[in-house]
């Protein structure tokens, strides 16, 4: 048989051999460092016997896919050190992940002590440098195997599997787990590895299973990734919005006033006004009207719409729906509906679409308490909702208009780089969820497909992901931690409109049904901060900061000097204050830079005399002296403008 190689060179055998077997016959070398293999694209395990003609590749840690090997190894080697110090522990899952791997444990929480003393165990077990081991039962062999171990949740998991399934089992020394592979050969190989944190995790993720305790870790090839990945997660914590949002007081929340309600304080808050006023002014410029409508409604609206059938469980219903006599209403996950009314009050022409319907919403959704996290998925939140009533002709039209404005929103924030596109698509597999037929849903999204196409943007596909009314296009972005979110949404709605009994009078004098255009521009806004928060470390853009300038007197003999630079500052829609504390300027220019200040004004004498400022800016440290009026100049053109000042390396400011 032929093995054609990675590099194009090729290998002839007289009989079938194992991938470690060609792997060692290339190079020892290769072998000792050898993961996984991959035939004609496939990753296998080391074990597996080549029989015919293929293209091998023989994958070690420094490819991804070897690496994923290495980090599936690990979580084994992590389970078995926890089964040891932990007996009683059951196995549920221990999969590798992106940046390492996990494994869920029924057993009590986790601390950072235990983790540690888990890391020792591991250290022995490698030592010992156990093979791994592969092995195959029946599957009601299998089913015997796990319980006689007192394994409920491997149980659970292999009479999820079909009847006749073969179920394969890997063995080290006298740990054995459930696993469909590929693994290594044995455990010598780990070298740099670290566990990272544990947390609470449901069951296959549902919150009315049992409630699991999860390791997370991670493994590399190197000694040297590892530390660099460490300081990554070092500056993650820095990062972390749930965190820095708190220490800067942007945010915060209560236990008495509820999880997923977050409090808004006054840095926050006029951040989401600075946000708020610049995506009102942007959608009125691009021909958008806007409405105002109620936080909440009466059932029959949501039974119209749909909703009550395909979305009750994520809604606030406020009423007895058992009592006949009482009047239910719920608040709104959504304005949509509302806004279809608008349209309703009088018979539209077709001159008169496309109508751009606009409004900053109020919106409630009952996420689970597991699900909750900081700013960026919440019980009510806020979000730049629009809605665009179009004829068929101009779907695609409008459509990029969406896509244009969520693209000027993003490139403004300068977060365009951290997005990914996806078309989410209904799931044919499972119609009964979605609204309409087989036939519509295929029209639409291909109509959506040919639109992204035609812009030109790269863009993923995913089943299973669109609203019950139709197909979406969702900017993705994730967070410092890697989790992703949908961040921006614009949505093809065929149906709703005939629901709504919505139409416009056509160019030949009859009615027709408008398509609907749902859509966002910047998002939810408690997201979106969220997002910026971890983007640039609290260091805002000037333009967004709730703190632009900060006026600092060296005495108390320049605080009137300060007030009137503050007072022109102002004047000119500056966000200023004046720091009049009786300390030292060193250290004043510090607590400013603590506070990520973008500009300190330092003044004094001299300043004073001539009308200056001396500038310490976030972006350069000292810029010298300005005059007054110059450096109002400056500072009202970087906000007008919305640049984002990149940031210098500069001395610290000495004490």
């Amino acid at each position: 048989m032929k093995i054609t190689l990675k590099d194009g060179s090729s290998k002839e055998y007289a009989s079938a051999m194992s991938v470690i077997q060609i792997a060692a016959d290339i190079s020892e070398g290769l072998a000792r460092m050898a993961c996984a293999g991959e035939i004609n694209g496939e990753v296998v395990d080391l074990r597996t016997v080549v029989e015919k003609d293929c293209e091998l590749n023989i994958l070690t840690a420094n490819d991804p896919k070897g690496l994923k090997v290495l980090r599936h190894t690990t979580s084994h080697v992590m389970a078995e050190a926890v089964k040891r110090l932990y007996p009683t522990a059951k196995l549920a899952i221990g999969p590798a992940i992106e940046e390492g791997f996990y494994y869920d444990f029924e057993a009590e929480p986790f601390t950072r002590e235990d983790l540690d003393k888990i890391e020792a165990e591991m250290k022995k077990i490698i030592k010992e440098g156990s093979q791994l081991e592969r092995f195959s039962l029946p599957r009601e062999e299998a089913i015997r195997f796990m319980e006689e171990k007192q394994e409920p949740y491997k149980v659970e998991l292999i009479k999820d599997l079909p009847e006749d399934a073969e179920i394969s089992f890997y063995s080290q020394g006298e740990f054995t787990d459930l696993c469909a592979g590929p693994h290594m050969m044995n455990t010598k190989n780990i070298k740099a590895y670290k566990l990272i944190s544990s947390s609470g995790a449901y069951w296959r993720g549902k919150s009315e299973n049992a409630m699991l305790q999860r390791i997370y870790g991670t493994v590399f090839n190197k000694k040297e990734e590892l530390a660099a990945y460490m300081e990554h997660l070092e500056d993650i914590k820095k990062r972390d919005h749930n965190k820095l949002g708190r220490e800067m007081e942007l945010f915060t929340t209560v236990d008495v006033i509820g999880q997923g309600l977050p409090l808004l304080m006054p840095k926050g808050a006029k951040i989401i006004q600075t946000l708020q006023r610049w995506i009102e002014d942007e959608e009125e410029r691009r021909g958008y009207v806007r409405t105002k409508t109620p936080f909440m409604a009466k059932k029959d609206l949501y039974v119209i719409s749909d909703h009550w059938a395909h979305y009750k469980e994520g809604m606030f219903v406020l009423g007895d729906e058992e009592n006949e006599e009482d009047e239910v209403f719920a608040l709104r996950p959504m304005t949509c509906p509302f806004q279809y009314y608008v349209y309703k009050q009088s018979q539209k022409s077709y001159r008169d679409l496309p109508l751009r319907y606009g409004e900053t919403s109020t919106l409630f959704r009952n996420e689970e308490s597991g699900e909750m996290h900081g700013l960026t998925r919440v019980r009510q939140f806020t979000i730049s909702e629009g809605h665009l009533i179009v004829r068929p002709e101009q779907i695609e039209e409008e459509f990029k208009g969406c896509v244009d404005l969520a693209k000027y929103c993003l490139q403004t924030l300068g977060l365009e780089g951290d997005v990914t596109y996806r078309m989410s698509k209904w799931d044919p597999n499972n119609k009964e969820k979605y609204l309409g037929t087989e036939e519509t849903w295929n029209q639409v999204q291909d109509m959506m497909r040919n639109i992204l196409n035609h812009i030109g943007i790269q863009f993923t596909e995913e089943d299973g992901e669109a609203a019950f009314y139709g197909p979406k296009l969702d900017i993705q972005a994730k967070n410092v931690y890697g989790k992703e979110d949908t961040m921006i949404t614009i949505q093809l709605d065929m149906f709703l409109a005939e629901r709504f009994d919505m139409s416009y009078v056509d160019v030949d004098g009859e009615k027709k049904r408008p398509y609907i255009i749902h859509r966002t521009s910047v998002g939810c806004y408690e997201r979106t901060l969220a997002w910026l928060i971890e983007k640039y470390a609290g260091k805002f853009p000037t333009w967004l900061c709730p703190e632009q300038v900060r006026i600092l007197p060296i005495s108390e003999k320049y605080a009137a000097y300060a007030e009137k630079v503050e007072e022109a500052l102002k004047a000119n829609g500056i966000l200023t204050t004046v720091d009049n504390r009786s300390e030292k300027i060193g250290y004043k220019i510090r607590e400013a830079r603590l506070d990520k200040i973008p500009y300190m004004l330092v003044v004094g004498q001299k300043e004073e005399e001539e009308n200056l400022v001396s500038v310490r800016s976030r972006f350069a440290g000292d810029e010298g002296q300005k005059e007054l009026t110059a450096f109002i100049d400056s500072i009202s053109k970087e906000i007008r403008t919305k640049e984002i000042r990149q940031e210098e390396n500069w001395e610290e400011v000495k004490a």
